[in-house]
């Protein structure tokens, strides 16, 4: 059962934090939405599709895990476009996220991230790019980060630009690094605030690395922005239940491994706190996972029933998660696609309102998603 978890208001937060921790939040159950769709598959043979970018006339970058960059304009799919780094493909490592420079009509530059290195010694590493036709050209490596892990899991690699043209980078913990999460001296388990040129845009926190924005993740996949408010929506995986929702703010502590709604996946406690003093608690989280994938804040007159709310892909809940939120807080969830039995790795609003969504398969697909009239 797909659990709703409700953010406990700050007083009470901390009166339970004094005493023995915080008191399981309300929950409730995700029904079916009565949003009638239209659902279009766009493209498809996509190996492991990732992530998505459009550009100003409509068309759309897309990246595929196993290392590969196409533009999908008019209809199709282009060839690979040429110039893309060579990447680590492995496990839970491949071609990342994509995302177009604030000002890209201008100066055409693209940023993608990726696994870097080799199984015994990689890391999440960001590169800019200009975009010539189908073509990269003048790419740049301008961050990696550090310390770089053993094994192939838990990367993060979610971009997002903000207002002023700086950008958020997700890192996640290297699974085998979780108390890394907690150590202002390392990279991994946090999300980093750079310059559009990789360098860090200011200092978050007392003492740790310049870059650091937030710590204690695990692994983010999923930033989105309300650009009306400037409210930044982050959400990460847990292990065995735990998938969060956080409103992200500048300087703070999301508590990974400290404090968690999740357990281990062999069934023994990661930690017996569910709060503590000092440690963010999540706007929503889900018991049992869902495996949030990527988010999208809607903000569109398309679908008037999403607008202002969060829309959530999920790989092992094979769903679409629509979160209405109300004055800051969670007040209703339904699902949508769960007939199609598939894995959705990213979601995201197309320029007309249209949302697409792309499949995590083999054979992964772009679908369209427009309003059924009834």
């Amino acid at each position: 059962m797909k659990r709703l978890r409700f953010l406990l208001p700050l007083f009470a937060l901390l009166a339970a934090c004094a005493q023995k921790g915080a008191d399981a939040p309300r929950s409730d159950t995700a029904q079916a939405s009565n949003v009638a769709l239209n659902v279009e598959t766009i493209a498809s043979g996509l190996e492991f599709p990732w992530g998505i970018a459009f550009l100003p006339d409509g068309s759309a970058l897309i990246t595929e895990k196993v290392g590969r960059l196409r533009l999908f304009a008019n209809g199709q799919l282009s060839e690979p476009i040429s110039g893309v780094p060579s990447v680590l493909y492995d496990g839970q490592a491949g071609l990342f996220d994509v995302a177009l420079h604030p000002d890209f009509a201008n100066n055409h530059l693209i940023y993608l991230s990726f696994a870097k290195g080799s199984e015994a010694e990689n890391g999440t590493t960001l590169v800019r790019a200009r975009l010539v036709g189908n073509e990269l050209q003048n790419l740049t490596e301008i961050f990696t980060v550090t310390p770089k892990k053993k094994g192939t899991s838990h990367y993060g690699g979610r971009i997002l630009f903000l207002a002023d043209k700086t950008l958020l980078l997700s890192l996640g913990e290297g699974f085998d690094y979780k108390d890394e999460a907690q150590n202002p001296q390392s990279d991994l388990g946090k999300i980093v605030h750079l310059r559009d040129d990789g360098t860090p845009a200011a200092q978050h926190i007392a003492g740790a690395k310049p870059e650091i924005y937030t710590m204690g993740h695990r692994n983010v996949q999923g930033l989105a922005l309300d650009r009306a408010t400037n409210i930044i929506y982050q959400h990460e995986h847990g292990p065995r239940g735990g998938d969060e929702i956080n409103i992200l703010r500048a300087g703070k502590n999301y508590g990974w491994p400290k404090i968690t709604y999740g357990i281990g996946y062999s069934g023994i406690k990661i930690s017996d706190k569910v709060a503590m003093p000092g440690l963010e608690q999540p706007l929503v989280y889900w018991v049992p996972s869902i495996a949030p994938s990527a988010m999208t804040f809607y903000e569109s007159d398309l679908f008037p029933q999403f607008k202002g709310d969060l829309l959530v892909s999920a790989l092992a809940g094979q769903q679409i998660r629509h979160v209405n939120l109300e004055n800051g807080a969670v007040t209703q969830q339904t699902t949508l696609l769960t007939d199609m039995q598939t894995r959705f790795r990213n979601i995201t609003t197309a320029p007309d309102g249209s949302i697409w969504v792309l499949t995590d398969e083999v054979e992964g697909k772009i679908l369209r998603l427009t309003p059924k009239l009834r």
